[in-house]
């Protein structure tokens, strides 16, 4: 999931913010069915508040990069994002095992 919130990707929404000028995306990768990720929900306003609540209450982590959501905001639903995209969302996914990993619970020896 991307936000355009802020640059910052750890600050939360700035309660100044106009729900209307809000923005998110969702991205879903499968390696093992796909070659990239794709763009699977995308909104604003309102719709971006939904995207978002959805990822909460999913426990899916939520990375903020405005200028990154504005560039897949432009892209199709359903489609694979393009090689010049490839780098930047990497970043996102690597960002997102880390968080994934920190929660994950440690396995006990045998």
């Amino acid at each position: 999931m991307i936000n355009m919130n802020s640059e910052n990707k750890d600050l939360p929404l700035d309660e100044h913010e106009n729900v209307a000028d809000q923005r998110a995306v969702a991205l879903r990768y499968a390696p093992e069915k796909q070659h990239a990720p794709k763009v699977v929900a995308k909104g604003r306003g309102f719709v971006a508040e939904n995207i978002l609540a959805a990822a909460q209450k999913n426990a899916i982590p939520v990375y903020q990069n405005k200028s990154l959501v504005n560039m897949l905001m432009a892209l199709e639903l359903d489609r694979e994002i393009p090689p010049e995209l490839y780098r930047a969302v990497a970043e996102v996914l690597a960002y997102v095992y880390r968080i994934d990993k920190r929660h994950q619970k440690p396995e006990l020896p045998r």
